[in-house]
């Protein structure tokens, strides 16, 4: 994918000379973050240059949303974290089976929400599996600590408290982990309205009033008595070469769909089509198209939207390539994100599948009416930042017990549960204080990376 690209000599240059400065930046992190202005432009330049000439101005728009905060720099550069992690040593709570556990890779505060899974329960959890490859477990745990380090600065939290949410998440994955070992429970576990509190309720009382007729009237109208996309800034109409290259897609969409979830073709009738800009931060670039269907009902009410997402390797086969073998998801990226998706969570929207659009693999699913973000801005005081950090540590846990063995053995064969406890087991206090020591190592070095991105952006060095 990227052995086609053509560098400016500059860049050629940095890059030869990062590779030998990789392992130090990051081993420095254990002690003090380390400017890395050149290993930064570079990685910057590599991972995005793939995508400069299909939609230049996302990733214009890209870069806007990652200058807005350290937070929002780290959320757009997984392949950064990865890289770091591809030169990191082990730790003494990771083995080989650990290695195996299917993780998300890219967790941050930013990917949970409120949803309703296909049995109509309001659930909070993760809505994002674009990365989900084989890893180690702590690869999510790592992630996920340096959000909460960044968005508890971002809030204006002290050090002290940033260090404990770190703690209070890990304590509150751990004991989880150690609630599903040597059961099932995890295949039917799900935090709810009843038994939340503070922001993730209320994320998920918002998310229950949300209405299918709410989302169609944010992104449609009906003219001539059909229901049809609204052009803006957002949502803008495909030329036909296009528009038939995504109805093909559909066609071969339905052929990933389990004949047990596939309905009637009328279902899948096509409306209308419109390319999707401005969505997320670390997949900008990439094209996401909105398609509308007919759904069960000839008439207006119950149109569904399907989103069409371009997929590309996930950021974690950076740090283990091959980990997830390719037999696994016919060497199709949109169907690994569909397989992450389905193992980790229940109940998985019937929708789901997967696409080629001109040769480029899609993951699809639906726009979900019933969506909501959970809104870290709200998170300004200890006590309910904790209470939430503490109810994501659960989620993980959960996912990451739930895609073990018990989704697929030929894939994961291991209980990752049982692995993870016992190898933590008798060790908590320390596990705890060696990801929060790293959470807010790597965070001082996103910060410095971020200054080292905002200086490039004012000088005009190519970033894509």
């Amino acid at each position: 994918m990227f052995a086609s690209m053509s560098l400016p000599t500059a860049l050629v240059r940095s890059l030869a000379a990062m590779f030998g400065a990789v392992l130090w930046g990051f081993s420095a992190m254990s002690e003090a973050a380390t400017p890395r202005d050149a290993w930064v432009v570079a990685k910057l330049y590599f991972y995005q240059h793939p995508y400069a000439v299909q939609l230049p101005q996302e990733l214009q728009t890209k870069m806007q949303k990652m200058a807005a905060s350290p937070f929002a720099f780290f959320r757009g550069t997984a392949p950064l974290f990865f890289e770091d992690v591809r030169t990191a040593p082990g730790n003494r709570f990771e083995n080989l089976a650990t290695g195996q556990t299917w993780i998300n890779g890219d967790l941050h505060l930013g990917n949970f929400g409120g949803f309703r899974d296909a049995n109509g329960n309001v659930v909070f959890d993760t809505n994002d599996f674009d990365e989900g490859y084989l890893g180690q477990y702590t690869w999510d745990l790592r992630r996920l600590a340096v959000s909460i380090v960044l968005a508890a600065r971002e809030n204006g939290l002290g050090d002290t408290a940033q260090r404990q949410l770190v703690i209070d998440f890990t304590e509150a994955y751990l004991n989880k982990i150690g609630d599903f070992r040597g059961n099932n429970d995890e295949l039917g576990y799900r935090l709810t309205v009843d038994n939340t509190s503070g922001i993730v309720k209320d994320t998920l009382q918002k998310s229950a009033s949300q209405t299918r007729a709410d989302l169609l009237a944010k992104y449609t109208q009906i003219a001539d008595g059909r229901r049809r996309f609204l052009t803006t800034d957002e949502l803008r109409p495909v030329d036909e070469a296009t528009a038939n290259a995504v109805r093909a897609g559909m066609t071969a969409y339905l052929d990933s769909l389990a004949a047990s979830k596939r309905q009637a073709p009328d279902f899948y009738a096509i409306r209308d089509i419109r390319l999707k800009l401005g969505s997320g931060i670390g997949s900008l670039g990439r094209h996401r198209y909105y398609v509308l269907i007919e759904g069960s009902d000839i008439g207006n009410g119950d149109d569904i939207i399907l989103q069409l997402k371009q997929t590309a390797i996930s950021a974690v086969a950076i740090a283990a390539p091959g980990n997830l073998p390719a037999w696994t998801y016919n060497n199709h990226e949109g169907q690994r994100a569909a397989r992450s998706m389905k193992a980790a969570l229940s109940n998985t929207d019937p929708l789901v599948g997967w696409t080629n659009i001109a040769g480029q693999p899609y993951l699809v699913r639906e726009k979900s009416p019933y969506e909501v973000d959970f809104d870290i801005t709200r998170l300004t005081g200890y006590g309910a930042f904790s209470t939430a950090v503490q109810y994501v540590g659960k989620v993980v846990a959960k996912n990451h017990a739930a895609s073990d063995q018990d989704y697929d053995t030929s894939i994961v064969p291991y209980s990752i549960d049982k692995q993870i406890d016992s190898i933590v087991s008798g060790n908590k206090a320390a596990f705890k204080a060696e990801l929060a020591d790293f959470a807010v190592a790597y965070a001082d070095q996103v910060q410095l990376d971020y200054q080292s991105f905002l200086a490039a952006r004012r000088n005009g060095t190519p970033l894509y």
